[in-house]
């Protein structure tokens, strides 16, 4: 009953933006330096640098042809190829620049030191933080050299055509989920221009590969990140009315559409749902060593870990054999169909349909809407689970679905896609339940402590927003008013308990964090692949939305708890079942 990503089902035979036809050629990234080929295995197999980011983001000082014929030349040098890492070194100084060349000093034009969100937040320390914050953005600007756009052979970056704001630390470059945030944050600060051109980057990605690549890399063109650029079309329209801009922009994202439902989709139970799935088996070249170290079996399933957003975490672990612990090389994240995914899927087909709507086209607006209840149907059938209260993902390999704890369980709420009231109320009581808001800093992205950085104890900005919105957004079924104040009251300590984590940190610190843990009061997260980042271009938009939500009750000190009971919240949904 299962079928690949080619399958015509009813989900888009239903209208006609979407044809139906085998999975799409991705573009190869077909750099012998930066990608793939005997020097990139050499030099990071000698762990020259302490991060495998760092190689492949160096600018070459040679055309790539003459780098090949001298390391080929070199290699003939030693038997077995067995280079010294003293050799490679000098050879890498001698080819290679540092990475970081492929910019020029900006600051974006249209910065302003006192938008109107600093004047709408009451508590004084986070009003001077907030202004703090959106100094960040001078910091986190980026424009791109001509220089690059003229020899991109010598580069790793994918020159867009606007300059735009990164994430901070190791990722030097444009990234896509990260942007949804970080476009938030740069409207809050009434920075649109420089919020456009991030869109218009992303858009220009699209026209170029089909999709966006999880960031602006040549070595990241085989795999995307959670698709949220139509809600950052949908945000940026909200702030300005541009409708001109819409409507260039409409034909972009609904070939973004496409290449998710022909090359990420899948069929299980006549339900046809979607998926991360990277078929490329190679190790991701910025962090080759990490993933040369597994078995090449996995090189898959890691980059659709990577795909996802959550790499990595034991969400996407298969189960392993008694007795054994799960690890990273148990990773089978394709094998998986996410809550999450899903979810930000059906809000996209319901924001599509709104635009069409709006732009006149009724036939394409109806066929979205459709694509909606379909999927709202399907992550019903397949990850919705009556006695737990809440979706879960669902395991292709054991058939059913995967009842850990993440955050990314309620993202149905945030997605506003469920078709009863009571079931955002179940879900409501499942989170009390479930022992995730017991910390004093944040929701962690897992209860299980897997060292790996999308797990315990880490809590991650996008993930808390998600979670806020989506409490935030409840609409009280009329028969019990206690729900909708109980959600409101969630919503609003967790956004307290978050802005007290962001702003203990900044304190110590003088940064934001890419990430937080969640027993520490300010303490950044750690795990993983790399040393936590700082920047941060999330976190920053993360924590003006909330201001922006919140500020005339949000305070610096605030509180550590969200300890509501549940017994009047059990009393509500019985109430609701008996109507």
């Amino acid at each position: 009953e299962m079928a690949g990503g080619g399958t015509c089902t009813a989900l888009w035979f239903l209208f006609r933006l979407v044809s139906c036809q085998q999975n799409m050629p991705l573009p190869p990234c077909d750099s012998e330096i930066y990608c793939t080929g005997q020097l990139l295995h050499h030099v990071q197999t000698a762990k020259l640098f302490n991060d495998d980011k760092h190689f492949v983001d160096m600018k070459l000082k040679e055309h790539p042809d003459v780098v090949l014929s001298a390391f080929q030349n070199l290699s003939q040098d030693w038997p077995s190829n067995a280079i010294p890492p003293s050799t490679l070194r000098d050879f890498v100084g001698l080819y290679f620049d540092e990475p970081g060349l492929e910019f020029e000093p900006w600051t974006p034009p249209d910065w302003k030191d006192n938008p109107k969100l600093l004047g709408r937040i009451e508590d004084p320390a986070l009003a001077g933080w907030a202004a703090k914050l959106n100094q960040l953005w001078k910091s986190l600007g980026r424009k791109i050299r001509q220089e690059v756009r003229d020899h991109p052979e010598l580069y790793s970056l994918i020159p867009t055509p606007h300059p735009l704001v990164v994430p901070g630390g190791r990722f030097r470059e444009l990234y896509y989920w990260d942007s949804y945030w970080v476009v938030n944050g740069l409207l809050l600060s009434e920075m649109t221009t420089t919020a456009r051109g991030m869109i218009q980057n992303l858009l220009y990605l699209v026209d170029t590969y089909g999709f966006v690549p999880n960031g602006g890399r040549v070595y990241y063109e085989r795999r995307s990140q959670p698709p949220f650029l139509t809600l950052m079309v949908e945000s940026y329209y909200q702030a300005t009315q541009d409708q001109a801009f819409l409507r260039g922009a409409l034909p972009t994202l609904d070939k973004e559409y496409s290449f998710w439902m022909q090359n990420r989709s899948l069929t299980l139970h006549n339900h046809t749902l979607n998926r991360h799935h990277v078929p490329v088996g190679s190790p991701r070249p910025e962090s080759y060593t990490d993933d040369l170290e597994l078995k090449q079996l996995l090189w898959e399933e890691l980059k659709a870990g990577a795909e996802s957003g959550w790499d990595f975490s034991s969400r996407w672990y298969r189960a392993a054999p008694p007795g054994q612990t799960p690890s990273l090389g148990d990773t089978g994240a394709s094998q998986v169909l996410p809550v999450d995914l899903n979810a930000l899927l059906c809000r996209n087909e319901r924001t599509l349909a709104s635009f069409h709507r709006l732009l006149g086209d009724a036939e394409a607006a109806a066929g979205y809407e459709r694509a909606a209840a379909v999927r709202q149907q399907a992550m019903e059938a397949l990850m919705w689970d009556e006695r737990r209260g809440a979706w879960f993902d669902f395991s292709l390999l054991a058939d059913a679905t995967r009842t850990q704890f993440h955050p990314s369980n309620l993202a149905p709420l945030w997605a506003q896609c469920f078709s009863a009231p009571a079931m955002a109320e179940r879900a409501l009581l499942y989170l009390q339940e479930s022992g995730a808001l017991r910390f004093p800093n944040g929701v962690p992205a897992s209860l299980q402590d897997s060292g790996q950085q999308w797990d315990y104890p880490n809590a991650w900005p996008p993930l808390q927003h998600m979670l806020i919105e989506g409490t935030h957004s409840h609409r009280a079924h009329t028969i019990c008013i206690y729900i909708y104040v109980i959600a409101k009251k969630l919503a609003f300590d967790l956004a307290q308990n978050w802005i007290r984590t962001n702003w203990r940190a900044f304190d110590e610190y003088d940064a934001m964090f890419e990430k937080y843990d969640v027993n520490g009061d300010g303490k950044p997260g750690g795990g993983g692949e790399y040393d936590v980042q700082l920047g941060f271009g999330w976190t920053n938009g993360v924590v003006l939305q909330l201001l922006d939500l919140y500020g005339d009750r949000l305070t610096a000190g605030g509180l550590s708890g969200t300890t509501t009971s549940s017994l009047p919240l059990l009393l509500c949904l019985l109430l609701v079942t008996l109507q």
